[in-house]
């Protein structure tokens, strides 16, 4: 590799990639949607073919996943997003099983290791080093590993620190594009989620070390901590809704045992306003998921809470939170990991956070899981269920006893069906359960 910058037209760049290749993109917001375009024209020229394009998860575009390039490209993602759902659950791209925090082991040991690597990143600076900004994910193994590294300057990514910091050494070829980051603004929430929220927050205690996710609860869950103190974050991801209780010094990481005084993530999605919250901030740590996703880094931490969403919850305990039968919705990501760490953490929760019903008054506390779902969670890890009826704590209880409390907390109109369903199981050992 060469000490000094080496910039290409994205046309002359993806000139490097052959037929036969594993390509390695960055994800999440920071998907390089231009180069990506390029490759793809490469490929309606009949220049490469059978050419395997992986990444984590994109909420931008999918060039690769036209039909007119289905034979020459083939997407391999670790989450699948409401952009490729259709093309993954028809067959012609792959949806990867695997926790999130594993796959960069994944790409370390061979088994998804690139040719070639394409990140998005920001501006060098003076000493000659970029920043991965949003997403450091599994970007940080992916570089490590290929044979050859592509870096895509572009002066939108907020320079953030850590595992993101990359010296330009390490790319062969840098493009320039000044395309802006993809951003989601914040929903406002119904009095469900508020419900929800307010029941997870009952939970949460002074001194907690969070991990949320993004969307709307999450946000709600944050809004309703704005009277705790010393709050701090250990998570894959965030959004939005750390801004207000980081200005107020809610959140300040000041208990932690590792990382103290340090929100740390491996990639961020939201709104412009969270991309300039973060950018250049030294309180935040941006590490790959191989660190954040780690079971026993998480639990060093005291009082882990992990709030995680769930598809369907049965009787005992069991959680989908990826399919919707057979039908692959999302992905497994990284909730495995962090409900391992927040149990194995001193006075640590883990909670799973869900309305009592779908959209079209479906339960989604269910006798059994729907035929084919996946198991994202299994029983025995279980602890805290919320829906916006209540709290449910699962731990050291009978399967007996476990239906009677997700009875207590599903939506009023399903709790006599799901009654009848866990006497037909459990017989009067349901009904005489004390617990």
């Amino acid at each position: 590799m060469t000490t000094e910058p080496n910039y290409r037209p994205a046309a002359e760049a993806v000139q490097i990639i052959q037929s036969g290749e594993r390509v390695h993109f960055s994800g999440t917001a920071t998907f390089p949607v231009n180069i990506a375009k390029a490759l793809y024209e490469r490929g309606l020229a009949h220049e490469i073919r059978n050419v395997t394009i992986q990444y984590m998860h994109n909420v931008g575009e999918t060039p690769f996943t036209d039909p007119e390039v289905a034979a020459i490209f083939n997407t391999e993602v670790i989450y699948t997003g409401g952009n490729i759902r259709n093309i993954v659950n028809k067959g012609h791209g792959g949806y990867i099983s695997i926790s999130l925090g594993n796959s960069a082991n994944a790409i370390r040991s061979g088994v998804l290791k690139p040719n070639t690597a394409i990140v998005m990143v920001s501006p060098p600076d003076k000493h000659g080093y970029v920043s991965l900004g949003l997403s450091v994910e599994t970007n940080f193994a992916a570089i490590e590993m290929a044979e050859k590294v592509i870096g895509v300057v572009n002066p939108n990514m907020p320079r953030t620190f850590g595992d993101a910091i990359i010296h330009t050494s390490k790319f062969d070829i840098l493009c320039f594009d000044n395309t802006p980051i993809c951003s989601i603004n914040p929903g406002r929430c119904g009095d469900t989620e508020l419900q929800i929220a307010a029941n997870c927050a009952s939970l949460i205690e002074d001194g907690s070390t969070l991990q949320l996710g993004i969307g709307n609860l999450p946000n709600a869950i944050l809004e309703n901590l704005q009277n705790h103190k010393d709050l701090g974050i250990h998570t894959e991801m965030f959004s939005d809704g750390i801004i207000p209780l980081c200005e107020k010094g809610v959140i300040n990481n000041l208990k932690k045992s590792i990382d103290k005084g340090k929100i740390v993530a491996s990639f961020i999605m939201g709104s412009t306003d969270l991309y300039s919250y973060v950018d250049d901030n030294p309180a935040i740590l941006m590490r790959e998921v191989a660190y954040t996703n780690n079971p026993e880094i998480i639990a060093k931490n005291p009082k882990v809470v992990a709030i995680n969403a769930a598809i369907e919850i049965d009787l005992t305990g069991q959680v989908n939170a990826e399919s919707i039968g057979t039908t692959q919705f999302s992905g497994c990501g990284g909730q495995l990991e962090f409900v391992l760490g927040a149990n194995n953490s001193e006075g640590g929760k883990a909670i799973f956070a869900m309305p009592s019903i779908t959209n079209k008054g479906i339960s989604k506390i269910v006798p059994a899981l729907s035929a084919g779902a996946a198991i994202t969670t299994p029983r025995q890890d279980m602890h805290y269920v919320v829906t916006e009826f209540g709290v449910a704590d699962l731990y050291g209880k009978t399967l007996q006893a476990r239906a009677k409390a997700l009875i207590n907390i599903a939506h009023p109109d399903h709790r006599e069906g799901l009654e009848k369903s866990a006497f037909d199981r459990f017989g009067p050992h349901f009904i005489y359960a004390k617990r």
